[in-house]
């Protein structure tokens, strides 16, 4: 009996043979995209044969993606398996605006403000109080210096005055500081629209670009949905292959 050579058969075994079903249709759309090079070479279609080759190419172009798509799909849905497996996991603790840890954060936040606001609001009272009794006695010092002119006694008390009112408003700026840091309160700044006409003219010369890209998108929304007309715009037709 001959002996088996495993040689022998290594002809018949295809090249794709125990390769990933990607590579095929790779292969497929690399040799598709090869032919409509040779066919767009600027030359325009002459007859209808041409036209009908064409179109043959164009479809098995487009049935060879929805194919690629396909196998992508499939592809990653493990790794989307796995992904949602993770967030369903973590999400009723930490998603955002949902979760746990926001859901409580954002209710004990509501009861804090009320009060942090409240304590801030009587430092940054204090602080005003204090800066102003310091402007106030750096002011009478300062009179004071000024009407002490060839009085000797009257200037070292003036003198004593104003270094008092220093001493004052380094305490009333310490006070402001401490009225207006470490509060357990951020500020959230947003703008409201007071001026429509105004608000757009300075939106328009901020970035007039993308101003009128946001402003040709709404009008192919419109157009899509049926929409003919439009102020400040021409509907047109263009004709292209399926």
């Amino acid at each position: 009996m001959t002996e088996f050579n495993p040689t022998d058969i290594a002809g018949s075994v295809p090249k794709t043979h125990n390769q990933p079903p990607y590579i095929a249709i790779f292969t497929e759309i690399d040799d598709l995209y090869e032919e409509a090079k040779n066919w767009a070479d600027g030359e325009a279609i002459s007859s209808q044969e041409m036209h009908d080759a064409i179109e043959k190419l164009y479809d098995g172009l487009h049935e060879a993606g929805k194919k690629a798509d396909a196998l992508r799909v499939e592809d990653k849905k493990p790794l989307d398996d796995q992904v949602a497996a993770v967030q369903s996991r973590y999400n009723p603790y930490i998603q955002p605006k949902k979760g746990k840890v926001d859901l409580a954060k954002s209710t004990l936040g509501a009861l804090l403000a009320p009060w942090r606001k409240k304590v801030a609001d009587e430092k940054a009272a204090e602080a005003a109080k204090q800066a102003a009794e310091a402007a106030a006695a750096k002011e009478a010092a300062e009179a004071a210096i000024r009407s002490s002119s060839g009085n000797l006694a009257a200037r070292e008390e003036a003198e004593e005055l104003l270094a008092d009112a220093k001493k004052m408003e380094r305490g009333a700026k310490r006070a402001d500081k401490a009225a207006t840091t470490g509060t357990g309160l951020r500020s959230v700044w947003s703008a409201e629209i007071a001026d429509e006409e105004a608000a757009l003219e300075w939106a328009y010369t901020l970035a007039p670009v993308e101003f009128m890209a946001l402003a040709l998108s709404l009008a192919n929304e419109r157009v899509r949905a049926g929409a003919r007309e439009l102020p400040g715009f021409r509907v047109v037709e263009e004709k292209v292959a399926r």
